[in-house]
């Protein structure tokens, strides 16, 4: 009997901050060579697999330092849930923050490179970080996530989060 495998849940942090008049936010490249030469489309809010059982805020905190090296100490703000081409959920929250993109050290992640070519190698999670205004976000951040920007530029102008 063949069993359907349900697409994996992740969990994620959307990290802003105020730039002179305008709001930035922190997005993340993946490493790895399948995504070394991709770019607009390509970066990503900080995310993981969610374990099984585990609280969503719990996940995103865990995840973020796991590929940051740099805990998340402030407060959440739920931005909701999304779903990737893949069909995989992810449930994500902002926070301010200021993170010294060059402090930031990744953990790894080992797969056999070239295919079938016998040798493991290891890449890191994610390969570069850098802070976007909202414009330049939305070109580079994968189209499902996209939706995650304008919510954060809705909670920022009811009030329901702090304008940095």
């Amino acid at each position: 009997m063949k069993t359907s495998r349900r697409p994996a849940s992740s969990a994620g942090i959307l990290m802003y901050r105020q730039a002179g008049s305008e709001l930035e936010v922190l997005l993340v490249h993946p490493g790895g060579p399948y995504w070394r030469h991709k770019d607009d489309g390509a970066w990503s809010i900080l995310k993981g697999e969610m374990n099984d059982g585990e609280h969503a805020e719990i996940a995103a905190r865990r995840e973020f330092l796991e590929e940051t090296g740099i805990a998340v100490m402030g407060p959440l703000e739920p931005l909701g849930d999304i779903r990737q081409r893949g069909g995989k959920r992810v449930t994500a929250f902002a926070v301010e923050g200021d993170l010294d993109v060059d402090a930031m050290k990744s953990n790894t992640f080992g797969m056999e490179w070239p295919p079938k070519g016998g040798k493991l190698q290891s890449f890191p999670e994610i390969d570069r970080a850098a802070w976007f205004d909202l414009p330049a976000a939305h070109v580079k951040m994968l189209e499902s996530q996209r939706p995650l920007l304008d919510r954060l530029v809705e909670l920022v102008d009811r009030g329901a989060i702090p304008a940095p």
